[in-house]
């Protein structure tokens, strides 16, 4: 009851917005040198991801002292929010943040903010290392694993990435990666995992070594999301590109040591209005399957740039009119049509990569995030694709098959109930019955530490929902190369991997220890090199 108390509390209060007035006569606050300092990290680790380094907003709304003023946040509702969250999808962080941190967070929300500093290509290069040169590495693999079907496992606040063999559940090795790395691509070859972390350092790891290690590393900005490597016939391995929150721009790399080769600013003017954006940030990148190019995603202006590499030194940058702000996406299950999306719209947007041209804009739910998505044939409307909502309790399913089943194409065809809001992903495999979905970001404990699976065969059917832990935050599925066991993370300093039978969603297996901290994506090496999901 005092849960639900402080729940209802907080949605009181945050609902009625409108009816709080700001004092013009309120001070700016003073922040000495070392709160400025503390509160930058604070913001960084919790913050900038969804409402930007100049906190002009994205996925979340824009907090800049002007903003706030604009939408009458005092101080104590600025408080609040921190505190509880919100039911559209803003964490509580009075889990993770002590209570003088949050008002620490309240006074430096009410300053202009600092803009980090830019870098050059000289500044980038001054960080690479390569600790194995590519001459010195294995020919074949040194151990008798089944590497292709090795989990890279995040350890967030660690700043390190776990190997753990799939079929022994073995933990392999531990490298040392960026800070709280947002996913792992790996090669088109699958022998090496590429880490990119949010503190925008770049790893590789190689695979084949007898204990898998870091074979190079760089640093390309101070904030990034997203990392891909070449794929299309010819250029396997070749590059890698890393896009980036700050500076906005992307990177195209060596893909066998990480060198900096080009910078590519993405600032520009917004698709719609046409107005500057001093801070688009580049969100997922994936690599074309019918052309050697990268489709990357301009989160802010609204474009999606198709960026083809095969001649870098005369790059041709082909930008398609989207939807804003881009975010998450994934391939549909021929790896033509990428499908992205806009969650300050609501909407998803549908790419033709053959084409090279958007097909489709749709709507689907409040902010939609599919992560890489999921893939499956319908027994009604056939080849379909689908996304969870930050938003709202929904799973919204749409037809991804032009040439078979126009009539459904970029359509909504059917909603599926969740238990509720704050959902991030939803994963199956193509020899699976089951669609799993999480609700990390949800206000209640119980529902963020719960999942639900969904039958394709009978999409009418009651989801069967259950809770994998009573801590942290439930995050994340991730196939075997079988298809028939899912990973599970469990989120926070006690962490876990939860192993279930996909067939009979029977727990296998809990993979604990002191080294399972804050554990959030984990990625199979062959369902990763191969886009499956």
């Amino acid at each position: 009851m005092k849960k639900v108390f402080y729940w209802l509390l907080a949605f009181l209060l945050v609902v009625p917005f409108s009816l709080v007035t700001v004092s013009s006569s309120e001070a700016t606050p003073k922040l000495s040198k070392a709160e400025m300092e503390k509160a930058k990290k604070i913001y960084f680790n919790y913050c900038g991801g969804c409402h930007g380094s100049l906190r002009r907003g994205a996925t979340g709304p824009n907090i800049t002292p002007e903003g706030l003023k604009k939408r009458k946040r005092t101080p104590e509702v600025i408080k609040t929010i921190i505190t509880f969250g919100t039911p559209g999808g803003m964490p509580s962080w009075k889990d993770r943040l002590k209570p003088e941190e949050i008002a620490l967070m309240v006074k430096y929300l009410q300053v202009e903010p600092p803009a980090p500093p830019e870098m050059s290509l000289a500044d980038m290069k001054e960080t690479w290392k390569v600790i194995v040169p590519p001459q010195k590495r294995p020919s074949k693999p040194q151990h008798n694993r089944n590497w292709q079907n090795f989990f890279g496992v995040v350890l967030r606040d660690a700043g390190k990435v776990a190997i753990v063999d799939g079929d022994t559940k073995e933990l392999v090795s531990i490298a040392n990666t960026g800070f709280a790395v947002h996913i792992l691509r790996a090669s088109a070859s699958g022998r090496y995992f590429y880490s990119i972390g949010r503190d925008g350092k770049v790893t590789m790891i190689d695979l084949w070594m007898k204990k898998p290690a870091k074979v190079a590393e760089v640093k390309v900005c101070t904030e990034a999301r997203s990392v891909d490597v070449s794929k299309y016939k010819g250029y396997e391995d070749k590059l890698a590109v890393v896009g980036c929150y700050w500076p906005p721009h992307f990177v195209i790399l060596d893909g066998q040591t990480l060198e900096p080769l080009k910078i590519v600013s993405t600032r520009s003017y917004t698709y719609d209005t046409n107005e500057y954006h001093p801070e688009p940030r580049v969100a997922s990148i994936v690599a074309s399957h019918f052309s050697p190019e990268w489709v990357i995603n301009v989160k802010e202006t609204g474009y999606v740039w198709l960026v083809n590499y095969s001649d870098i030194k005369n790059l041709n940058i082909t930008m398609l009119e989207a939807e804003r702000f881009l975010h998450d996406g994934g391939w549909d299950a021929t790896k033509r049509y990428f499908m992205v999306a806009a969650n300050a719209r609501n909407k998803m947007v549908a790419v033709d990569t053959k084409e090279r041209k958007v097909v489709g804009i749709f709507e689907t739910g409040i902010k939609p995030h599919p992560g890489r998505g999921a893939n499956w044939t319908d027994p009604k409307y056939g080849p379909v694709t689908a996304t969870p909502h930050i938003g709202e309790a929904t799973i919204a399913i749409w037809g991804s098959d032009p040439e078979g089943h126009p009539q459904y194409a970029w359509k909504v065809v059917r909603k599926w109930h969740t238990l509720g809001s704050g959902g991030l992903f939803i994963k199956t495999h193509p020899k699976s019955n089951h669609v799993w979905v999480d609700h990390p970001l949800n206000t209640v404990e119980k529902i963020r530490q719960s999942v639900c699976v969904y039958r394709k065969d009978k999409p009418e059917a009651k989801p069967n929902c259950f809770r994998v832990a009573n801590h942290g935050r439930v995050v994340h599925f991730e196939y075997n190369k079988a298809g028939n066991e899912v990973w599970i993370a469990v989120w926070d300093k006690k962490g876990e991997i939860v192993i279930y039978d996909d067939k009979t969603l029977k727990e296998k297996k809990r993979i604990k220890g002191d080294w399972v901290v804050t554990p959030t994506g984990h990625f199979n090496v062959y369902n990763t090199m191969k886009d499956i999901y």
